[in-house]
């Protein structure tokens, strides 16, 4: 049995830019903060990361009370976010989805920087949360390495798979390259999300493609039945 772990923003899909809205409006409702904060990245890291540094700018107490009610405000704002805003399944995810699903020989997670409840929500809109059994996500780690390795320590306990199971990747920043590396993954990565094809490339990944249209092509790259 091998695992696939993917990504979900800018990998499966595009919500609209629903996620850093979400963000506005908690910051705004819950600590009065309308400010602009594009200086802070946010492709490739996991909602801890990306929440904790947010707070540090704009000056938010590190305390976990504020933390909790920044997070209870972006989780309820986010479904509102997700209905408003042109988001998008990205080309070939469906299809490739559903062949990967009908092989036995593997099992889908995700591998996501999003909060668990995040990633539920973003995937129950786009209505493809069937595909995956479990995973890693950016409740609790900085570090994208980390959340693999959650992922993957995941799934094996679920399928009680053996420690030398094969395991893939698929991503479409180099942080998913890097922490597919990190868990000796195979890693293929997708030029769907903010990096170019040659950007990508230039970190090594074992797989390249502009998207997942080609789903004949892209399932020659997974493990066969």
């Amino acid at each position: 049995m091998a695992v696939c772990l993917f990504d979900i923003d800018g990998t499966l899909l595009s919500s609209g830019g629903a996620g850093q809205a979400a963000m506005e409006v908690a910051l705004e409702s819950t600590f009065g903060i309308t400010a602009p904060t594009e200086g802070i990245s946010v492709a490739g890291r996991t909602d801890r990361a990306i929440v904790t540094e947010l707070l540090q700018f704009h000056g938010v107490e590190d305390a976990d009370s504020n933390w909790i009610r920044f997070v209870e405000a972006y989780l309820t704002q986010l479904p509102h976010e997700l209905t408003s805003r042109d988001g998008l399944i990205l080309p070939g995810v469906e299809a490739l989805l559903a062949e990967l699903y009908r092989r036995k020989s593997l099992t889908m997670g995700l591998l996501t920087g999003n909060f668990r409840r995040g990633a539920e929500l973003k995937l129950s809109h786009y209505q493809l949360s069937d595909y995956f059994l479990g995973g890693g996500f950016g409740d609790d780690h900085f570090d994208r390495d980390d959340v693999a390795k959650a992922a993957l320590a995941d799934i094996r306990g679920k399928r009680n798979l053996a420690n030398d199971a094969e395991v893939w990747v698929i991503g479409d920043t180099p942080a998913d390259v890097k922490c597919g590396r990190a868990i000796n993954a195979t890693v293929v990565a997708v030029a769907t999300g903010l990096y170019s094809m040659d950007e990508l490339e230039a970190c090594d990944p074992d797989f390249l493609c502009e998207d997942f249209s080609d789903v004949e092509l892209i399932l020659g790259f997974f493990p066969v039945e």
